[in-house]
């Protein structure tokens, strides 16, 4: 249904209601925003694929009549080069047969093995729960339109959440995010490998775009030390980075470099980054290789201008320190020296994660 639903909406067969209704699906679902790119790139794979093997033909086609019309001669063969002759001659009708049968079962197979990866029966049900809401939508806009004249309001409260990434300033509880990724919200939710902590908001700097949280729920452990420090000079340009965030339920990890060293418009607040990045990559930590956060990620402007900006590490102290002309607040301290610096990759991956959350907001 999903499928049917994406393929409907790419070639255009959706009204405009229908699109409208799909596209706010897509903003507030980064699994079925993701599942739309990634079935944009197989239909793009099938065409590319399509068009070489059509060119291939072509060619061996206008051999073929050229060796039949006499005007190019190709050696005769006896014995074992005769076969490898024939194979070579017909091996395109074979291959046509073969590849129909194969690519089939290719197709099949590349569109149930991601579903069957990504999606438990528990979020199938709730994509089809969403799709079901879509209709459901449509079908009140249209009986609003119809009666309009009458004195019968119509009413549609959709449910407002919103998911971002969050990371931990101190081990005790305290986290960072952006401020978009709180703003409006009744009940904040932080989530680490699927065990789910009450949060408080404490700060909001909407000039930095950056929030301050504190976990207070009694099942979350603090921690004695993070592995990350916080490096507040930031990156030079052109340094390799990497990401953590959670564009869906689990973490997901990106890397590219840093490509300016300003935000939007010439922001001196943030800085541009190349990396892959999805809305619920909001709030995530950017790191340099030593395991040092430089900046966290800010993507209230990706979907406008196509580039992925973040809110540079100094900032952070700067909005920590104003918190901290608050007495309650002056027990929180910020870890500047790396315990992952000169690991690899994978590991120094497996040592950050804990520390870094999915961050679930409600109104």
């Amino acid at each position: 249904m999903l499928l049917e639903t994406i393929e409907r909406y790419l070639s255009g067969e959706m009204t405009q209601q229908e699109q409208i209704l799909f596209e706010n699906l897509r903003k507030s679902n980064p699994e079925i925003d993701q599942t739309v790119v990634e079935h944009t790139y197989f239909l793009h794979g099938l065409e590319k694929f399509g068009a070489a093997k059509s060119f291939k033909n072509t060619l061996h086609e206008v051999e073929a009549k050229l060796v039949d019309e006499g005007i190019i001669a190709q050696p005769k063969l006896k014995g074992k080069a005769k076969v490898v002759y024939l194979w070579g001659r017909y091996k395109r009708n074979m291959a046509v047969a073969a590849s129909i049968a194969g690519f089939i079962s290719l197709i099949t197979l590349g569109l149930m093995v991601p579903l069957t990866k990504k999606y438990s029966n528990e979020n199938i049900q709730t994509l089809v729960k969403e799709l079901n809401k879509t209709k459901s939508d449509v079908e009140r806009l249209k009986s609003r339109s119809t009666t309009s004249s009458s004195n019968i309001p119509v009413k549609i409260e959709p449910k407002v959440d919103y998911r971002g990434t969050g990371f931990l300033l101190d081990g005790k509880g305290y986290l960072v995010t952006n401020a978009h990724v709180i703003k409006n919200a009744k009940t904040i939710i932080v989530q680490s490998k699927g065990q789910e902590f009450k949060a408080s908001l404490i700060k909001v700097d909407t000039e930095r775009d950056l929030a301050i949280l504190k976990i207070d729920d009694n099942e979350f452990k603090p921690f004695a030390s993070l592995p990350y420090g916080f490096k507040k000079s930031g990156a030079d340009l052109g340094e390799q980075i990497f990401t953590l965030g959670f564009p869906r339920d689990e973490i997901v990890y990106g890397e590219g470099y840093m490509s300016a060293s300003t935000g939007y418009n010439g922001d001196t607040m943030s800085c541009q980054i190349a990396v892959a990045a999805n809305p619920g990559n909001s709030g995530g930590p950017v790191f340099n290789k030593n395991g040092e956060v430089v900046g966290i990620l800010s993507t209230r402007q990706l979907q406008a201008q196509g580039f992925v900006f973040a809110v540079t590490a100094k900032n952070i102290f700067e909005s920590l320190n104003e918190l901290k002309k608050d007495t309650a607040y002056q027990n929180i301290r910020i870890n500047t020296l790396s315990s992952v610096k000169g690991m690899e990759r994978p590991q120094q991956i497996k040592k950050i994660e804990d520390c870094v959350f999915l961050v679930k907001t409600y109104q």
